[in-house]
This record gives C-alpha cells, structure tokens and sequence, in this order.
C-alpha cells in the first residue's frame, strides 16, 4: 500500500530498567544522549538527530517525525534538547514505565497517609 508506514515500535525500557536497575538505566539513557548529541554544543538538535538516529535504528522517521519528537521533548522551549529532556522524554514514550511509576507513586501516597493519616 502506497504511502503506508508502520512502526515496529518494541518497548525496551521496561526490561532494561529491570536488569540495570534506576542508575544503570539513567546511565545507559545518558550514553543514548551522547550518542545523538551535538558535540560542539552539547545538546540534541534537529541536524544530530537527524545524522545520529540511525546509529539507534530510527534511520527510517521522516524529517517531520524527528522534529516532532524534538518538539514534544523540548520542555524550555529552546529548540534543543539538553540531557534532562532527552530522559525525561524516554520516559515518557515508555507507556509501561510510566504505568509502573505511577503505581509506584499511588503505592508510595498510600504508605505515606497510612503512616501519617492527620495530612
């Protein structure tokens, strides 16, 4: 079919996050951020994702799809993005991570009232 594009999209923060546990997976997200950064400025811009994606197979999103990605990671609204972004965005585009850190969250709210139930 012409113009048809899908995505085969596989969810590997979950397992890493499980095997390397919260200080490896910031550590390997670190390294995915010098990975597409670029050098000289020390950020992700449109060119060094667009020239460093394939190195992570994403050789195939169109200029449109990256600058889109950028957009929705770039928090402060400079056009780049800086490693805290660049994690934060892995994060979210992880829908099991995130369902896990919200129970997490919801878990840790209710220890918390049970312990202290005047707040």
């Amino acid at each position: 079919m012409a113009g048809t594009k899908t995505n085969d999209f596989q969810d590997m923060l979950p397992m890493m996050a499980n095997k390397l546990g919260g200080d490896g997976l910031i550590r390997e997200l670190c390294n995915g951020f010098q990975l597409l950064m670029d050098r000289e400025k020390g950020v992700i811009t449109f060119e060094s994702l667009k020239k460093n994606s394939a190195i992570l197979g994403l050789q195939n999103l169109r200029d449109d799809e990256l600058l889109s990605m950028l957009r929705e990671g770039d928090l402060n609204g400079d056009g780049v993005l800086d490693q805290m972004e660049f994690c934060v965005l892995m994060f979210r585009l992880s829908p099991e991570l995130m369902e896990e850190s919200e129970d997490l969250l919801e878990l840790a709210l209710q220890q918390e009232f049970k312990t202290n139930p005047t707040r």
